[in-house]
């Protein structure tokens, strides 16, 4: 826009001067006429030059519909021989000119501008009259604002529409890289497949770039998730083979001043297992192998999480309920039992002795939900985004978490087009973990 901006008064400063000149030109071409009318009347036969002008001629001479026209003949010796006297107080006075030439430009007569030719003419014996046409400005200066005007209007017409031109332009020459940028804000870690675009060969390079980058990505990816399955499937048996046999050390003959110590080290011990356990879960959780659009049921995947639940010992107080209703879904059964689990691993850990912990499902108009409600200390709604990250914890968390709870299951539901969200409890203190699943589709 900047030469544009720049380019169009200049052009159009050009194109007046130019159109102006050649106005300018013509009407001092018919002014010339009247002069060489004339010359063509001066008589010479006699040695001395005479001209006589009838009063037709005379009003012929004058005649223009918007100027008052002047004219003179001048004998050598500049004694006047025909025409308006008053013209040899012109100012400034312009030199004779030699015969056959002529001489254009403005002069004022007693404070009036008029645009004056003088023609040099042959009057015998070497000698040249001189003969001057003259006319006031009027319809030089309305044809010279008419010029201005259609200049500029044709000048603001061509810069309108070079800047739509350019718009339009740039908007389509910039359409694909629009779509291209709109597909990369979609992008993760997650999904790195190639991008395949229809895109004009000048961005073919960029795609291919890109291209390379995911591949690059997806193999770091790739080996991220390879080796915290391994790290974890490798810790979970020596772990699990450690925490027996401190239970087996428990329970044979021993001093009693060593149970303090047991337990911590066996309180310990479960809680690295329960780290390789959720390692391993969050590496499932990233495999994109996994098949995440089969039907299933929330108040299945409830109802089985529900009894292993039944096995374990809780916490003094810990009343574990189930609210379930039908909640048809699509996703991977596997991981939303882990995420599940997760939850209300998470609830049982941070509620506290006798805290009543809630699982329910169900399904709105916006799709399958299922939530886990408890009554304890919740998290302050400031800091409910942090707790979703990886090793973060509320401010007022008790326990020895890990901080991976939240975020492994926040993971699952985004691997499966939901949402998770933390909110509060429905009555009184608590908080409330919801899962927002997309509506399944109608069978075909």
């Amino acid at each position: 826009m900047l030469p544009l901006v720049v380019g169009t008064p200049l052009l159009g400063v050009g194109l007046y001067q130019q159109v102006q000149a050649s106005a300018q030109s013509w009407l001092d071409e018919g002014l010339e006429d009247t002069a060489l009318t004339l010359a063509g009347q001066i008589d010479t036969r006699g040695g001395e030059p005479r001209i006589e002008i009838s009063a037709t001629m005379d009003r012929a001479l004058r005649f223009d519909r918007q100027d008052d026209v002047f004219y003179l003949v001048l004998a050598p010796n500049g004694e006047v021989l025909q025409g308006d006297a008053g013209l040899v107080d012109l100012q400034p006075r312009p030199a004779p000119q030699p015969a056959g030439k002529s001489w254009y430009g403005d002069v004022k007569l007693r404070d009036r501008a008029l645009r004056l030719v003088q023609l040099g003419h042959d009057c015998g014996g070497g000698r040249q009259c001189q003969i001057l046409a003259a006319e006031t400005l009027h319809k030089r200066d309305a044809l010279q604002r008419e010029i201005v005007t259609l200049v500029m209007l044709n000048g603001a017409g061509l810069a309108l529409l070079l800047a739509l031109a350019g718009w339009w332009a740039i908007r389509q020459g910039l359409s694909p890289l629009t779509e291209l940028s709109a597909e990369l804000e979609h992008r993760d870690l997650h999904r790195l497949t190639p991008l395949d675009a229809s895109l004009p060969r000048e961005l073919v390079p960029l795609q291919a770039a890109f291209n390379r980058l995911f591949e690059r990505l997806a193999r770091a990816a790739g080996a991220q998730r390879e080796f915290l399955a391994d790290a974890a499937h490798q810790l979970r048996t020596p772990l699990t083979s450690l925490q027996t046999e401190i239970e087996l050390a428990m329970l044979e003959p021993h001093d009693q001043r060593a149970d303090p110590m047991l337990q911590r080290l066996r309180h310990r011990v479960m809680r690295s297992a329960r780290l390789a356990q959720q390692l391993l879960s969050l590496a499932r959780a990233e495999d994109r192998s996994m098949d995440v659009h089969q039907r299933i049921d929330l108040r299945d995947i409830a109802t089985e999480t529900g009894q292993d639940w039944a096995h374990r010992s809780l916490p003094s107080g810990v009343d574990l309920g189930f609210e379930l209703a039908e909640a048809p879904a699509i996703g991977h059964a596997f991981l939303l039992r882990e995420l599940l689990e997760n939850l209300i691993h998470n609830a049982v850990s941070y509620a506290g002795s006798g805290a009543r912990i809630t699982v329910r499902c169900g399904t709105s108009p916006e799709g399958p939900w299922l939530e886990v409600e408890d009554n304890g200390p919740g998290i302050p709604p400031s800091e409910r985004a942090a707790a979703m990250q990886r090793f973060r914890r509320g401010s007022t968390a008790s326990g020895s978490g890990s901080g991976l709870g939240l975020a492994i299951a926040a993971d699952i539901a985004s691997r499966h087009g939901g949402q998770l969200e933390l909110l509060d409890a429905q009555a009184g203190p608590g908080l409330r973990a919801r899962l927002s699943l997309p509506p399944v589709p109608p069978s075909s």
